[in-house]
């Protein structure tokens, strides 16, 4: 390859990378003011690929983000139940259990809704997400104690969030 090619290829591959690096920064302007803007940059640093993806690969790539934080969750569920005496919260624990495994099938739901252009569906599947956190919560209200995964819960939910308005973005 003769040097000017080779400097030509090199300029192309520049333009296409900062391009498509700009699809990442020009999604996270739309959430609002900076703070947004850092949490959703950060959010999509989970996946190395959202740095390079377009709009519809940035909508899949955070059902995947969450879809993990939902198993992760499901995780530490796992423990606590296990080590929680009190019959009505192990049942409060154990609806939390159901509620995060099916938000895994909600976002394969929606991930699939992305990829097939049935955004209607996606959108659906992950505004049932969002709520997820809010009635785990509910629940242990009910109980009279204050929720063990109130930090599971507002992560999750901001990625719900960040994952719900990224694919309603592709409506536009």
């Amino acid at each position: 390859m003769r040097p000017s090619q080779a400097l030509s290829l090199l300029t192309l591959l520049m333009i296409l990378a900062s391009s498509t690096a700009s699809v990442l920064q020009d999604t996270c302007k739309r959430f609002g003011g900076a703070d947004t803007y850092d949490i959703c940059i950060e959010f999509f640093k989970a996946n190395r690929d959202s740095a390079t993806a377009g709009k519809r690969g940035l909508a899949i790539i955070a059902t995947g983000i969450a879809s993990a934080t939902a198993m992760d969750t499901r995780k530490r569920i796992t423990t606590l139940k296990a080590g929680e005496k009190d019959q009505m919260i192990q049942q409060v624990i154990a609806y939390c259990d159901n509620m995060y495994s099916g938000a895994v099938g909600l976002f394969d739901k929606a991930a699939k809704g992305i990829s097939s252009g049935n955004l209607g569906d996606a959108v659906t599947s992950l505004s049932s997400a969002l709520d997820i956190p809010q009635y785990c919560d509910d629940e242990f209200l009910k109980a009279g104690v204050k929720s063990p995964f109130d930090a599971e819960n507002f992560e999750f939910g901001v990625q719900c969030a960040i994952t719900l308005d990224v694919t309603k973005l592709l409506k536009l």
